[in-house]
């Protein structure tokens, strides 16, 4: 059968987390998985006048002729499986990203290609869990013609694809607000942890993959030696290639406080390597360099660049977790981890993840009562709840939110953010600040 041509929409769909959810429980992953595709993607699919194109395992290509369509049957989807989930506990639950695009493809007997294709993929990774990221394209032809919100996310440079896109996110108030929230991530361990992502082959050059992730390879098992250091396993961390990832979220779906990534690129028998480390909490940028070499022997460039970051970064997560430990404002782990684990959901627009937050928070406060930044933090999300009216009670609400940025005050009045924190709700309800004897 010869391969066509035609404008289509295109609708890629992933699971969030399926290889940790297949780790833990691998047949009732998978039925639930079933059964979910079968009781509502399917239905939504037919409904919607879509085609499967492919099931990839964990995730779903389906062509529309319409990009009204697509997104009908994207923000359905995702309203019904918050209704499922609604009753699940958080470590069985199955959430899906979507990513839609519209353009051009190439459509043969069994499958599909094109920039479309490979750009709705890249939108898919983009997307929180249980959301839905589009195109500036798909935004465009939708607007006026459904009754939904967008977020411009603005110029985004995805993976493998030449020119930055812009991009946009589909509102939670309009897919049901339990839809965007972000599942609570892996506890981290009790020693330093780290992931190595796969690296980017920026050859063009397929048959160079094999070099590619034989160099990961080599640098997991070098990194692996070092006892004292908390390594993810391979199989893990391959689940993230080929996507366009944010290492916050890396470190939040495996566990881990630090994440390796680099890319490869070749130009004729040299190659270069580059690597960068980064601290997953923070997304700040510990150490990067890079290593040229020739591929007259494939094995000693590998060693050497294996055992040059396996030497760097050594040293360096020493250097970060002494830091890291003096810089602490208390001295129990639990607490630290749960006000680590409140930032990103402090930070959102939504009112189910502030609230979030406030529960991760209100769990340090309890476990460590004088965590300076904890309280400052839950002042700053009771202050949040008042200005958006997202509390049945805005005089209490106030009240908490002063009672809470002033014991921060007490507790760390040299600490910068917890200044800035208090300082601001103390303007925003016009309170006079207090001093350092009060």
């Amino acid at each position: 059968m010869a391969s066509t041509r035609r404008l289509a929409a295109i609708l890629a769909a992933d699971v969030v987390g399926y290889s940790w959810l297949m780790s833990a429980d691998e047949e009732g992953t998978h039925e639930r998985l079933k059964t979910h595709l079968r009781q509502l993607f399917d239905p939504k699919i037919r409904e919607h006048q879509g085609r499967i194109v492919k099931n990839t395992g964990d995730g779903l290509l389906v062509e529309f002729a319409s990009v009204v369509d697509a997104l009908r049957c994207a923000t359905e989807v995702q309203a019904g499986m918050t209704k499922r989930n609604a009753t699940v506990t958080e470590d069985r639950r199955i959430e899906f990203r979507i990513g839609i695009h519209q353009g051009d493809i190439v459509i043969e007997e069994h499958d599909i290609f094109g920039d479309a294709v490979n750009i709705a993929a890249r939108l898919e990774s983009l997307a929180q869990p249980g959301g839905i990221c589009v195109s500036a394209r798909v935004q465009v032809d939708a607007a006026g013609k459904l009754d939904l919100n967008f977020e411009d996310m603005g110029q985004q440079q995805l993976k493998n694809i030449p020119r930055p896109l812009r991009v946009y996110r589909v509102r939670g108030d309009r897919l049901g607000e339990a839809v965007v929230a972000t599942p609570p991530g892996l506890p981290l361990p009790d020693k330093p942890s780290i992931a190595v992502l796969p690296f980017t082959n920026m050859s063009g050059d397929p048959e160079q993959e094999y070099f590619v992730d034989g160099t990961v390879e080599e640098i997991i098992t070098a990194i692996s030696r070092i006892r004292w250091l908390f390594v993810i396993a391979r199989n893990s961390s391959f689940t993230y290639k080929d996507q366009a990832v944010d290492v916050t979220r890396v470190g939040r779906e495996l566990g881990v406080r630090y994440v390796l990534e680099g890319s490869v690129r070749k130009a004729g028998g040299r190659v270069r390597i580059t690597a960068q480390l980064i601290d997953a909490t923070t997304g700040a940028h510990l150490w990067a360099d890079r290593f040229d070499g020739s591929l007259e022997d494939v094995f000693e460039l590998q060693d050497k660049v294996a055992i040059s970051v396996a030497g760097v970064i050594e040293p360096t997560l020493q250097a970060a977790e002494i830091r890291r430990s003096s810089e602490r404002p208390t001295n129990d782990l639990t607490a630290y981890d749960l006000y680590l684990r409140a930032l990103p959901h402090w930070g959102s627009l939504e009112k189910n993840r502030i609230l979030r937050a406030l529960d991760l928070l209100g769990q340090a406060i309890e476990r460590d009562p004088q965590y300076g930044p904890a309280l400052a933090l839950a002042a700053h999300c009771h202050q949040r709840l008042e200005a958006r009216g997202w509390t049945e009670d805005l005089e209490t609400t106030r009240h908490t939110s002063l009672d809470l940025a002033r014991q921060a005050l007490r507790i760390s009045p040299d600490d910068p953010d917890v200044l800035a924190l208090a300082a601001f709700i103390l303007g925003y309800f016009g309170e006079a600040p207090m001093s350092r004897s009060g």
